[in-house]
């Protein structure tokens, strides 16, 4: 009897668990958030590719992978991030 009372108070306190918690976060990958970003231009020999971070990355941004191996983050409102952008479009 008193395993079932604890399994029962168990079960309400799931339910009364608040759904709007972060959960979105947990489900991210910090490889697909920027957390520091680069206010200087990258160059543009040393960028292999782009992508965009997340929908649920606290930040919006864009990641940079660049030749050696590295990635640096750019705020996308950056006048060279947005000419990039530009330019890779044509």
């Amino acid at each position: 009897m008193k395993l079932i009372a604890t399994a029962l108070a168990c079960l309400l306190l799931a339910g009364m668990w608040p759904h709007h918690v972060d959960s979105k976060s947990m489900l991210v990958s910090s490889a697909n958030c920027c957390f520091s970003f680069v206010e200087r231009r990258i160059p543009r020999k040393l960028i292999q590719c782009h992508r965009r971070t997340s929908s649920t990355c606290p930040y919006d941004g864009l990641i940079f992978q660049l030749k050696g191996g590295r990635q640096s983050c750019a705020w996308k409102t950056l006048g060279w991030v947005q000419a990039y952008l530009q330019s890779v479009k044509k």
